[in-house]
């Protein structure tokens, strides 16, 4: 465990700022979400390395208040078409097929939002895409302020 205040440690977003961020931090708060998936290609354009195990995350809601401590338990890199259904129920999303999950991510992936983000508008994600799949453990709430 870190001995870090949660200001001073890193931010963890789950998706854009607004609705779906709102619902992903809810879950996460509830206890309902303990995985979630990125992309490799999305850690290289951010220049961000992938989490480790025992990272520790200050999760932000889509005001950017740190609303909640978490911490990193396991990560692995796989194919998107690799994902298996304990993962994809863990994100908490009522998903309860691995094709509901994708069809949701692939929602967000080929969305304007992150097209916009990646300044590629045909951006596409395909069954041998780079996935990093995280899970993680709720350490704390964080005080409203």
């Amino acid at each position: 465990m870190t001995d870090s205040a949660p200001s001073a440690l890193p931010v963890a977003e789950f998706g854009f700022p607004g609705p779906l961020r709102d619902r992903l931090v809810a879950a996460i708060l509830s206890g309902e979400k303990t995985s979630t998936t990125g992309l490799v290609s999305d850690y290289e354009f951010d220049d961000e390395p992938l989490p480790e195990v025992g990272a520790h995350f200050a999760v932000v809601d889509s005001g950017g208040r740190r609303v909640a401590v978490i911490e990193v338990t396991d990560v692995r890199v796989v194919p998107l078409g690799a994902v298996d259904l304990a993962h994809a129920v863990d994100e908490g999303e009522g998903h309860t097929t691995v094709a509901e999950w994708r069809a949701g991510h692939e929602e967000y992936w080929h969305g304007a939002e992150m097209r916009a983000y990646l300044g590629d508008p045909a951006f596409t994600v395909d069954d041998a895409t780079e996935a990093v799949l995280e899970r993680f453990r709720l350490v704390r709430l964080l005080p409203p302020g």
